[in-house]
């Protein structure tokens, strides 16, 4: 894990969720996620976006990078995650979602943050709009 990401896990964990700096007033969770190849237990700081209907969505923007994040293949070959949202954790499935219900959820992330527009025009690819289901326990 990179120094600053490290940072951003101890601030967003001191802090009830709230992240300063960049992060601060972007809604911001913790992805804990199995290495596709490692099967090691990782942790990745992302903006997220509130569903209706209790579940959230992320984005595999990775600044507009030509490739996926490793996050993001980690979640495809193993989609059982867990996730940190302000003081709760809560076990979920990662589902990429296409078509219509993927456009809505991402044209609302491009109007709620505007920079993931930036990513959008900058990335050679489709970015990846991901659900997480709640596993109910």
């Amino acid at each position: 894990m990179s120094d600053r990401n490290a940072k951003v896990i101890e601030e967003f964990r001191s802090n009830a969720g709230k992240v300063g700096g960049f992060f601060e007033n972007i809604p911001l969770l913790l992805l804990h996620h199995t290495g596709a190849k490692s099967g090691i237990t990782r942790v990745a700081p992302l903006a997220y976006q509130p569903l209706d209907d209790g579940n959230v969505a992320i984005f595999a923007s990775k600044g507009g990078a030509p490739s996926h994040p490793h996050w993001y293949l980690n979640i495809e070959a193993n989609p059982q995650v867990e996730v940190e949202v302000g003081t709760e954790k809560f076990a979920a499935h990662a589902r990429t979602v296409m078509g219509d219900e993927r456009d809505a959820i991402w044209s609302r992330q491009k109007e709620a943050l505007s920079f993931f527009a930036d990513y959008e025009a900058k990335a050679d690819r489709e970015i990846p709009v991901v659900v997480l289901e709640r596993i109910q326990s």
